[in-house]
């Protein structure tokens, strides 16, 4: 959804304005804590990550990428952090004048701009941050349910100048160890993809179809597990249906960890992997509104991939807002992977794979619309088998 922000530059910046509320410390860092009865939420203030979910009758956090030392106060993103305004590394141009890669939004400080409400069984708050070389503000809304391990995390992102421009927006919430390991089993909607790397006219050839991609020898990999080789690392895919999902199932601490989104705000799904030591180290659960890990002049060079876009565009002064939910459930440990995530009658239906057709359930109290509510499913040229 977009909106003309009519008032200008400086009113922006004045509804973005931060109240004191300074939040609390965890391990050293400011931080805002959603204390729900089934899952606690942290975000880290120094960069705005989600720093921690995870569900209380256990102390397992898959969000532990790249967290820092206890004490250390440095801002940097971790987790899961917000890629804005770009995904991907800036021009040499703009990194010589200090864009850092992804962005500013995890490499400034964020603010607390609404403590912590609770009311009919939801926990709210608000932070924000203003990205100067940008010329971005962004406000985030977190909306956490009290009795399920269910969080919607609305941004509100407005472009402060007087004049337009191109921006990406990316998540980037990232797995690692523990809870990531060689049986973590990583599953989501997307449909023809291709790995990054290519050159322009057609970076996005070979293309690929989940759950599939190539790597760089030729050879086929299958992206749902991660064991001693990285290749390939990022994998790119559109989305056909309405809204957009993935999860990564740990059965050996029986936990999944998911997202689910609508296309429209995000038709992109990237699986980025990374091993140390021959050992699963992170795996990026990456959804956006571009598919190519380029700079800008790149994008704009090369437009659209398969009908989907690259870029998206602020008008001067304008508004607009994006969406997603996040969600924990525990698992058996013969859990076999997701088939399918829907949304009905208020509740977040996750679909098991392989023969034993089991479903597991939680109520949303409807932070995330029902399926019927989401716009219809998007028509797709290309229909090929699930395999390459």
């Amino acid at each position: 959804m977009t909106r003309p922000f009519v008032c200008g530059t400086a009113i922006a910046l004045l509804l973005f304005a931060p109240l004191a509320h300074p939040g609390e410390l965890v391990n050293g860092r400011k931080s805002l804590v959603l204390p729900g009865q089934a899952a606690r939420l942290v975000v880290d203030l120094a960069g705005g990550s989600l720093a921690d979910f995870h569900l209380n009758s256990t102390t397992l956090n898959p969000l532990r990428w790249n967290t820092p030392a206890p004490g250390e106060t440095s801002i940097h993103g971790f987790g899961h952090f917000l890629c804005l305004d770009r995904w991907g590394p800036p021009s040499a141009a703009e990194g010589a004048r200090g864009m850092p890669y992804h962005g500013e939004a995890a490499n400034v400080e964020w603010a607390v701009l609404r403590d912590v409400t609770t009311q009919e069984g939801v926990l709210e708050a608000q932070v924000t941050a203003e990205l100067p070389k940008a010329g971005i503000a962004v406000r985030r809304t977190l909306r956490l349910s009290v009795a399920e391990a269910v969080v919607l995390v609305r941004e509100e992102i407005t472009n402060t100048k007087a004049l337009g421009r191109i921006y990406n927006v990316v998540q980037h919430p990232t797995i690692a160890p523990p809870f990531l390991d060689e049986t973590t089993v990583v599953d989501c909607n997307g449909r023809r993809g291709f790995a990054q790397g290519g050159a322009l006219p057609n970076p996005e050839e070979p293309s690929c179809f989940w759950p599939q991609a190539w790597n760089a020898d030729g050879e086929r990999v299958n992206l749902r597990r991660l064991a001693f080789d990285p290749n390939p690392n990022v994998v790119s895919y559109v989305i056909e249906d309405s809204y957009g999902w993935v999860t990564a199932a740990s059965p050996n601490h029986g936990l999944l960890l998911g997202y689910v989104w609508k296309t429209s705000e995000y038709p992109w799904v990237s699986l980025w992997r990374e091993v140390h030591d021959g050992k699963p180290a992170a795996r990026g659960l990456e959804f956006g509104t571009t598919g190519l890990h380029q700079p800008f002049s790149m994008l704009v060079k090369k437009g659209r991939i398969w009908d989907r876009p690259l870029f998206a565009y602020l008008d001067a002064g304008e508004s607009t807002t994006k969406s997603y939910a996040a969600f924990l459930m525990k698992i058996p440990a013969d859990f076999a992977g997701v088939e399918s995530v829907s949304v009905q009658h208020r509740r977040l239906i996750l679909r098991e794979r392989g023969g034993a057709n089991r479903e597991f359930s939680l109520e949303t109290h409807g932070l995330i619309p029902d399926q019927d509510q989401m716009q219809p499913k998007i028509p797709s040229p290309h229909r090929a088998p699930n395999s390459l």
